[in-house]
């Protein structure tokens, strides 16, 4: 399903295929070992939101190829538009038969390495989600292909009460958006409910807006994250980088969240990620529930 890739040199966490290449090039002639990540095949469903856009840009931008799912693929625009790396495709994610069918042909290996799941509602509609995460579960069991969800905050514990969800947090999520929130936790439920198929599960923050990709988060489990400021928040582009850094080098825990880190060391709230610097986006912040359908 892999093969080498000189474009996607693990020279950094979160680097893209031209600061790889840089670094390579300065570190050329010294005794510094560069490792060479493969080249992966990654299906996105739910390529034209704001998340699943970023990721296929971040994944494109390391090197590896992109199959671009979604129900309108000419809507589909990134910043690598016309990259022969990435192939849009009409695929709804809760149409099991062609879900089935672009996983099992699209990718020139037969199958993908990863699949990301997107998808949101709103207004909320649990029902399409958890049926499309069941579709993209069974169809990804098939081919034992491991699956993303980018889930909801909403599914996380509360940082000051561990046995109180996010979702009923009036701190964190508004009376607006607890439907949203809820539809997360049933999506979560979904995943744990399936008996075969790999899955991660992967909570933003309680904020999370387009913004600068930096490269910089703090990655936890179950419990909502803060940054030291006490924000729970990060770009959708900082998300894609924690995202893709999970494809390719995958950790232990099946549910995992990321915050925006300001400075400092990183960590889980065992272990960070660097990258550079950041400027305060303001307060442009949308709901991490409240991500419109793809």
């Amino acid at each position: 399903m892999t093969e080498t890739s000189t474009t996607a040199l693990e020279v950094a966490t979160g680097s893209t295929a031209a600061e790889a290449a840089t670094t390579a090039s300065a570190t050329a002639g010294s005794t510094t070992a560069v490792s060479v990540k493969p080249r992966m095949t990654i299906a996105v469903l739910g390529a034209t939101g704001m998340v699943g856009s970023r990721v296929i840009a971040e994944a494109a931008a390391r090197g590896h190829r992109v199959l671009a799912l979604s129900r309108n693929p000419g809507a589909f625009r990134h910043p690598r538009d016309g990259d022969p790396n990435v192939t849009p495709l009409a695929v709804g994610a809760s149409d099991p038969d062609a879900v089935r069918e672009a996983l099992s042909t699209a990718a020139p290996t037969g199958a993908p390495d990863a699949v990301v799941l997107s998808v949101r509602t709103f207004p909320p509609d649990s029902e399409f989600l958890v049926d499309a995460t069941r579709t993209v579960l069974d169809a990804a069991a098939r081919l034992g292909t491991r699956v993303l969800v980018v889930g909801g905050a909403g599914a996380l514990r509360s940082p000051e009460d561990p046995d109180l969800p996010v979702a009923g947090n009036r701190a964190y999520v508004p009376a607006e958006y607890r439907e949203v929130a809820l539809a997360g936790i049933a999506q979560l439920r979904t995943c744990r409910a399936h008996a075969d198929a790999d899955w991660v599960y992967l909570s933003p923050p309680a904020l999370l807006e387009p913004g600068e990709r930096t490269g910089r988060y703090r990655r936890g489990t179950d419990t909502l994250l803060t940054d030291s400021d006490g924000r729970s928040w990060i770009s959708a582009e900082d998300l894609a980088v924690a995202l893709v850094d999970e494809v390719e080098t995958p950790g232990m825990e099946r549910h995992i969240t990321v915050v925006h880190r300001t400075s400092g060391r990183s960590g889980n709230q065992n272990a960070d990620q660097q990258g550079e610097g950041q400027k305060d986006q303001g307060n442009r912040h949308q709901p991490a529930h409240a991500r419109g359908r793809s």
